[in-house]
């Protein structure tokens, strides 16, 4: 098997859009609905200990091990923010073993806590590694760019040309990053399939493409926006069906 299904989510710290509910246990349902290989995951909410109290539903043990139970067989989580509370960062769910990497610190700004999320997974029958990267960027352009710059030296560092998947919520609504990753090799799906990238923000009327799936050494065959999800989180999930050249 060569092919792999890939989705990407920026959780919203599992509320729904306007925080008026948890969504954590339609997230698990709906992540098993689709039946991904790999998911990656931004403002992962692994632990707050006052979901309980204030809407009932939150499951106790870490948030990681609640979506993956029964179904995932591996997972990589990477704090980014701490706080009273509990904390927060970006999760790779997969159908394969990882080999976890680590969470590399790409905060552009002191008051804004970002992280790059790295792990590999091999296919079975495949010798190859793809190396996968889980991020979310900058709010502000000049920020990203900064980060855009970081994130393409350790890819160059830990991957050189080989075949990679960078995930996550870019904020790039102008889409500013595509050219400088398009030289390194890099396409973003649906811009691959569509020629534009898909518009994911706000979820129940997205006008903005926030997230990005992009890819290298792989071959894109079919993409889909998962408007199902709209009252999952503030964005849509996407979602790639690739296949190893």
């Amino acid at each position: 098997m060569s092919r792999i299904r890939v989705v990407t989510l920026n959780m919203h710290k599992g509320l729904s859009a306007l925080h008026a509910h948890s969504t954590v246990y339609r997230l698990k349902q709906k992540m098993r609905l689709q039946n991904p290989d790999l998911i990656f995951i931004q403002e992962f909410q692994q632990e707050h200990r006052g979901r309980v109290k204030r809407f009932g539903q939150w499951p106790e043990n870490e948030l990681s091990h609640f979506l993956a139970e029964g179904f995932w067989h591996d997972w990589h989580y990477g704090k980014n923010v701490e706080y009273r509370q509990g904390h927060h960062g970006n999760a790779i769910f997969s159908q394969h073993p990882l080999h976890k990497g680590s969470n590399y610190d790409i905060s552009a700004y002191r008051f804004e806590r970002r992280g790059l999320l790295h792990s590999s997974i091999q296919i079975p029958g495949s010798s190859q590694s793809i190396h996968c990267f889980c991020v979310h960027l900058a709010l502000f352009e000049r920020g990203r760019e900064r980060q855009l710059a970081e994130i393409l030296t350790y890819i160059n560092h830990l991957v050189e040309d080989g075949p990679a998947i960078v995930a996550g919520d870019f904020n790039d609504w102008r889409n500013r990053l595509s050219q400088p990753m398009k030289a390194v090799g890099f396409e973003d799906v649906f811009e691959t399939i569509t020629g534009a990238p898909a518009k994911t923000f706000p979820s129940v009327r997205p006008l903005l493409p926030m997230d990005r799936i992009y890819v290298r050494g792989l071959k894109v065959h079919s993409v889909e926006l998962l408007e199902e999800w709209y009252r999952l989180s503030d964005h849509l999930g996407i979602a790639a069906e690739l296949e190893l050249l």
